[in-house]
C-alpha cells in the first residue's frame, strides 16, 4: 500500500490532497480526497475512487459529481518507432481527447493532442540535450500560436522551468525539487505581461509519499 499528501498554498488560500493506493494483482485501487472532505465534518466533498491497469486503462470516478472518466492507452510501433496513444473520455462533459507520441530516441519525440469537435490540433516537440536540458515547443493549429517551455536539471534533483504563451503573454517561472528521503516541492511565479501591475503570481505545493 502507499498513500502520498500533497499541499498547495496561494497567497489568499491553501487546499490540501491525500491519496491511497493498493496493489490488487495486475490492477491499482486508489481513492483520493480534499480537504473538503474533512473540514466540516466527513463529507463525500472531494472524494475519487479509480482503477487502473498500468499501461492499459484507468477508470476515475468522482463521487459527489457522480461523474466518470475513461481513459485507455496502447503502444504500437511505426517505422519501428514506439508511438503511444491515449484516448480519454470524460462521460459529465461529453469531452473526448486523443493524444498520440511517437518517440523517435531518448532526446527527440513528437506528440499531438485533439479534443474531438473542438477543430482545434496542438503539437508538441521535445528535445532533450544531454539528458539535463528540455526543449519544447507547441503549436495549436486552431489559435495559430505558438508555445515554448524549456527546463534545466541542476544539482541533481533540482529542475528551473520557464514557460511563455504567446497568445496571452504569460510567463510562468518554476523551481521543484523531487526527492524520496525528504519529499518533494515545487515553487512557482506566473506573470501576464499585458498587465499594467506586472505582480507576479505566486503558489507552493509539497508533498510526501509513504510505503504503508
Amino acid at each position: 500500500m502507499k498513500a502520498s499528501f500533497k499541499a498547495r498554498y496561494e497567497p489568499d488560500k491553501a487546499a490540501a490532497t491525500a491519496t491511497v493506493a493498493v496493489n490488487a494483482g495486475d490492477f491499482k485501487l486508489r481513492a483520493s480526497m480534499t480537504d473538503a472532505t474533512v473540514v466540516k465534518g466527513p463529507s463525500l466533498n472531494g472524494l475519487a475512487l479509480a482503477v487502473e491497469k498500468p499501461g492499459k486503462f484507468i477508470i476515475d470516478y468522482n463521487v459527489p459529481k457522480k461523474d466518470i472518466r475513461f481513459q485507455f492507452m496502447n503502444s504500437i510501433k511505426v517505422l519501428e518507432k514506439p508511438l503511444n496513444l491515449n484516448y480519454i473520455h470524460f462521460h459529465g462533459d461529453k469531452r473526448t481527447i486523443l493524444d498520440g507520441t511517437l518517440v523517435f530516441d531518448s532526446a527527440n519525440k513528437v506528440s499531438a493532442n485533439h479534443v474531438m469537435g473542438s477543430g482545434s490540433c496542438k503539437l508538441k516537440y521535445t528535445y532533450v540535450h544531454g539528458g539535463i536540458t528540455t526543449f519544447e515547443p507547441s503549436y495549436d493549429t486552431k489559435k495559430n500560436a505558438w508555445d515554448f517551455m524549456v527546463s534545466r536539471k541542476v544539482y541533481g534533483d533540482d529542475v528551473f522551468r520557464a514557460t511563455y504563451q504567446t497568445t496571452s503573454r504569460n510567463l510562468g517561472l518554476e523551481w521543484s525539487r523531487s526527492s524520496k528521503l525528504n519529499g518533494s516541492f515545487k515553487i512557482c511565479a506566473s506573470l501576464c505581461l499585458l498587465e499594467e501591475s506586472k505582480i507576479p503570481k505566486l503558489t507552493a505545493e509539497t508533498s510526501w509519499d509513504f510505503e504503508m
